[in-house]
């Protein structure tokens, strides 16, 4: 069993599907502060400053999950979460017919362990059609995703060639955190 310290419904998914237990345990910390440009560098300190405020408010009575994933745009521009509609179909455009990296920085941590990893997906992607594109702004389903993309959504059909883990891009690297997980 771990603490997922995450409210993202598509991390519990992952974890369900790789049939680890675990229960949902949301924390709050302000990544809006912090100022890093690089994608790497923003997701370890955003993920790092998860794991202190989980400590804070869980301790380690069971292991500790939290991760946060950023995309990095085709100049390595940092894209976040879309603040709301504009800004998405704004970070979404320069996607479009682009390739991207898709960053992801996981901790887990129990009173014996600490496992981090850092890791990206590559993702090319084809031109957005633009009636699919404004489906897919008007349906809101890219609210909370980083970059308001979703590899397993919207971006599927526009996917030309991939270069990593499906699972790192959707926000947490489980297959490279499987053999941590405590029994």
């Amino acid at each position: 069993m771990i603490r997922l310290c995450s409210s993202s419904e598509t991390r519990a998914r992952l974890l369900r599907s790789f049939g680890i237990d675990f229960v949902q345990s949301p924390v709050e910390f302000d990544e809006e502060a912090l100022e890093y440009e690089s994608a790497r560098e923003f997701v370890y300190h955003a993920s790092r400053g998860k794991l202190a405020a989980a400590e804070a408010e869980y301790r380690l009575e069971i292991p500790l999950l939290v991760a946060d994933t950023v995309i990095a745009g085709p100049g390595g521009e940092l894209l976040r979460k879309a603040r709301d509609r504009s800004d998405a179909e704004r970070i979404l455009r320069i996607q479009s017919g682009s390739e991207i990296a898709i960053v992801s920085c996981v901790h887990l941590k129990s009173s014996k362990r600490y496992f981090l990893d850092l890791s990206a997906t590559h993702y090319r992607f084809a031109s957005f059609d633009e009636a699919e594109l404004q489906r897919y702004l008007e349906s809101g389903e890219w609210r909370g995703k980083a970059g308001a993309c979703m590899v397993e959504g919207f971006c599927k059909p526009y996917i030309r060639q991939v270069r990593g883990l499906e699972s790192t891009a959707m926000g947490l690297q489980a297959e490279i955190l499987l053999p941590w997980i405590e029994e």
